[in-house]
Formats: C-alpha cells, structure tokens, sequence
C-alpha cells in the first residue's frame, strides 16, 4: 500500500518539517521492522534528511542554494521556475529511512524534510513501507 502525505507550503522557498507526519504513518502501518520510502513527484519540490534542531540549518540550507543557483540567469525554460527545478535535483526526490521496531532509524538531529523551490503550492509525498 502506498500513503499520501498532502502538504501545503506557505513560501516559495522552505524547508517542511515532516517527519512527524512521517512518524504518525509508521504508527498506523503497524510495528515492524523494514525500510520507509518517501517520494515526491513533483519536479520543483524534493526531498532530504537533515538537522531539525536548529531552524537556523534550514535558513542556512536555503541561502547557499539561492547563492549557488541564481534567478537572474538566462534560463531557457520560459515558465521561469528553472531554479526551482535544478534544486530539486540537487535535493533529490527520494529518500530511505530504516525503520526498527516500528520507529523510525534517525540520528538525534535527524529530521525529514520537504523542499518547496517553486511555492506556495499543494504538494503530495509518496509513503511506501517494505518490511524485513
């Protein structure tokens, strides 16, 4: 069975904090042991594990990927969200978390994000547990 996570992001580029939504599906599947898989299809929104303890990180995050991938350059694609797209790819759309007796294998900074680059927008999140 896959799970839909449905996030609206408020800006047009943030960090989401979703791992307690992550947390809450675990718990429903039930107690088990096996691999969490999340998914974003979306081509201006990706997904990472990074810190969540300090919201400075996420700040920071953001600042390097607008410095690195600027707006004003002459992007050919024409809807003009190109940035948007090249830091989805440097954020990637997948992510993998082990899962051990029903939680979820995270460091202690460790948190789940969603990646908004092209926001404010409905996004969905693909949630796929494989036991074992």
């Amino acid at each position: 069975m896959t799970y839909t996570l449905e996030v609206k992001t408020n800006a047009s580029t943030e960090l989401l904090d979703i791992t307690a939504a992550i947390r809450d599906l675990v718990a429903r599947h039930g107690p088990m042991d096996g691999v969490c898989f999340l998914y974003s299809p979306h081509t201006t929104a990706g997904i990472t594990i990074n810190e969540n303890a300090d919201p400075s990180v996420k700040a920071d995050i953001l600042m390097v990927l607008n410095k690195i991938i600027r707006a004003d350059e002459p992007y050919r694609h024409a809807e003009g969200n190109s940035p948007a797209h090249i830091k989805t790819t440097l954020t990637g759309s997948t992510a993998a978390v082990l899962i051990e007796s029903g939680r979820l294998v995270l460091g202690t900074w460790q948190g789940i994000f969603l990646c908004e680059f092209d926001g404010p927008r409905r996004r969905q999140v693909k949630v796929k547990f494989l036991q074992g």
